[in-house]
C-alpha cells in the first residue's frame, strides 16, 4: 500500500478518524457519518464462515522440484523433466477443532498442497496419515458429527466418538494411528504427509497407473506425548503456526522428500485387498516408494485471512496426466470440497490471488456472481463462438476406467484379503514396547470416559480382533481406569 492520506473505501480522504460526527458537542451520532457506518459495516463482515472441518490451519508458499524422471508414468508438464520447479502453497490444519482451537491436540493433520502449474492448478488434498477412518463418503457427515460438539451438551462426547468407531470396524486402523505416538506431531515441520487416496497417472502413450503419494519430512519425525501436548496447548495455542512462520522467517526452510507408489492398472482387480480402500495402505514390499521430487516451503503469507483462510483446495483440480480413482471417499470429495468453497468463500473464490493460477491464465465462460472482478471485459460468454474465445482440446485429462453391472448402493468389490483389522494389527506389532504402552494408555484414557459398558466393550473388541495382546492389554487398562 502506498503512503498518503487515509481514505474511505471509495477513495475519498478522511479528515478525522478519531471522532464520529455528532449533533453538537455531546449530541447523538449522525447517520450522515458515512466513515463510521462504513467501518462498522465492514467490521461486521470481515470474517467468512470457517471451514466445517480443517478450520484451524497455517500455510506457506514454496517450491516443488522434480528430482527423478517419471515421464513413463505421467504426462503432467510440471513433472516433465528433472530440475523443473513449480510454485506451491501448502496449508496444514487440524480437523475437528474450530478456528480458535489449539494446535497441539490429538487429531489428524491436513496436508493440502496446491501446485501452480503451467497447465492450471493441481491440488493434492491429503493428511499426515496414509489412511482414514471410513471407506465411503456417505458416512463422512455422520463421522464428523461424532467428532464435533454434541448438539445438546455443546461438548465433544466420548459416547458419540466411541459409539461410532466401535460400530465402524473399518476405523480401527486409523484410530490406532491416531492414538499412537504420531497422533500429536511436535510441529507441522516434523510430520510426514500423504495423498492418502489412490489417484491415476497416465502417460503420453495412454497407459494408466494407480499411484499413492508420500511426503517424507526431511526434519525428522517428532511427536508430543499427551502430557506435553496438554501443557503446550494451554501455554501457546498457536504453537504449530508460530513454529512454521518463525522457521521460514529465519531461513530454516522445511522440506519433504516426495515419492510415489505405482501400481499398473491391470494389477488392481486381482490385488489381495481393494487398492481403492482408504482405510488401508499398500505395503512397501508390494509397491516400493519411488522418490521423484523435493518440496520446500520458503515464503510466509502476507495476510493469514486472505491467503490461508480464503485459500481453497479441491481434489477435483487435476491437470493433464493426473486423475481420480474409484476410491469412494475420493469420489465424494470431488463434489464436497468445491461445494464447500462456493458456500464459504463464494462462486468466484478461484479469482482470489492465492487461488488463481500463477503460471497460466484461467479462461472460462463463467460470469458475474459475488466478487466477480470483470476480468472478461467484453468477451463473448459462450462456446463455441467465432470471436476468438477459448475452445476445447478434445483430449481428456485422464484415461477412462471400465465399468460394468447395474446401478445400486453397492459395497466396494471384495478382494481375497479385505479385512478391517489386519493392518491395524500389523501396525501394532511394528511398535516398540514403549510405543505400545503409550498407545494403550492413550486409548484407555479416552475409552474409559464413555458412559455405557457396551460401547466400551465394542471398542475394545475391535482392537482385540486386530491383535490379541492389543485387546487384552487395552481391556485391562480400561478396567483399571473405570474401577
Amino acid at each position: 500500500m502506498t503512503q498518503g492520506p487515509l481514505t474511505t473505501e471509495a477513495g475519498a480522504p478522511v479528515a478525522d478518524n478519531q471522532n464520529s460526527e455528532t449533533a453538537g458537542v455531546g449530541g447523538p451520532v449522525l447517520v450522515q457519518d458515512q466513515l463510521l457506518l462504513e467501518k462498522l459495516a465492514h467490521f461486521n463482515r470481515e470474517r467468512i464462515p470457517e471451514r466445517v472441518v480443517h478450520a484451524r490451519g497455517a500455510g506457506a508458499y514454496g517450491t516443488f522440484t522434480v528430482t527423478a524422471d517419471v515421464t513413463k508414468y505421467t504426462r503432467a508438464k510440471f513433472l516433465s523433466e528433472i530440475g523443473k520447479q513449480t510454485e506451491t502453497f501448502l496449508r496444514f490444519s487440524t480437523v475437528a477443532g474450530n478456528l480458535g482451537a489449539a494446535d497441539a491436540v490429538r487429531d489428524p493433520r491436513g496436508f493440502a498442497l496446491k501446485f501452480y502449474t503451467e497447465e492450471g492448478n493441481y491440488d493434492l488434498v491429503g493428511n499426515n496419515t496414509p489412511v482414514f477412518f471410513i471407506k465411503d463418503a456417505i458416512k463422512f457427515p455422520d463421522f464428523i458429527h461424532t467428532q464435533k460438539r454434541d448438539p445438546y451438551t455443546g461438548s465433544q462426547e466420548a459416547d458419540n466418538v466411541w459409539d461410532f468407531w466401535s460400530l465402524s470396524p473399518e476405523s480401527t486402523h486409523q484410530v490406532t494411528w491416531l492414538f499412537g505416538d504420531r497422533g500429536i506431531p511436535a510441529s507441522y515441520r516434523h510430520m510426514d504427509g500423504f495423498g492418502s487416496h489412490t489417484y491415476q497417472w497416465n502417460n503420453e502413450a495412454g497407459e494408466a497407473f494407480w499411484v499413492k503419494y508420500h511426503f517424507k519430512t526431511d526434519q525428522g519425525i517428532k511427536n508430543l506425548t499427551a502430557e506435553e501436548a496438554a501443557k503446550l496447548a494451554g501455554e501457546d495455542p498457536d504453537s504449530h503456526q508460530r513454529d512454521l512462520r518463525e522457521a521460514i522467517e529465519r531461513g530454516d526452510y522445511p522440506s519433504w522428500t516426495v515419492g510415489v507408489q505405482i501400481m499398473p492398472v491391470a494389477e488392481a482387480a486381482k490385488y489381495r485387498f481393494n487398492p481403492f480402500d482408504l482405510t488401508k495402505v499398500w505395503p512397501h514390499a508390494d509397491y516400493p516408494v519411488i522418490e521423484f521430487g523435493k518440496l520446500e516451503l520458503n515464503r510466509n503469507p502476507e495476510n493469514i485471512f486472505a491467503e490461508v483462510e480464503q485459500s481453497i483446495f479441491s481434489p477435483a483440480h487435476f491437470v493433464p496426466g493426473i486423475g481420480p480413482s474409484p476410491d469412494k471417499m475420493l469420489q465424494g470429495r470431488l463434489f464436497a470440497y468445491g461445494d464447500a468453497h462456493r458456500y464459504r468463500v463464494g462462486i468466484n473464490a478461484d479469482h482470489l490471488p492465492v487461488n488463481r493460477p500463477h503460471a497460466t491464465e484461467a479462461r472460462t465462460h463463467s460470469r458475474d456472481g459475488y466478487l466477480y472482478d470483470g476480468r472478461h471485459k467484453g468477451a463473448k460468454n459462450y462456446e463455441p463462438n467465432s470471436f476468438g474465445g477459448p475452445f476445447q482440446t478434445d483430449r481428456a485429462l485422464w484415461q477412462p476406467v471400465a465399468v460394468t453391472g447395474v446401478t445400486g448402493d453397492h459395497e466396494a468389490p471384495s478382494h481375497a484379503e479385505d479385512n478391517d483389522f489386519v493392518q491395524a494389527g500389523n501396525l501394532y506389532r511394528l511398535m516398540t514396547d514403549e510405543e505400545k504402552e503409550r498407545l494403550i494408555n492413550n486409548l484407555a484414557g479416552s475409552i474409559s470416559q464413555v458412559s455405557r459398558e457396551d460401547i466400551a466393550e465394542r471398542a475394545i473388541n475391535n482392537f482385540r480382533q486386530a491383535d490379541g495382546d492389543f485387546g487384552k492389554r487395552l481391556e485391562a487398562a480400561v478396567q483399571a481406569l473405570r474401577g
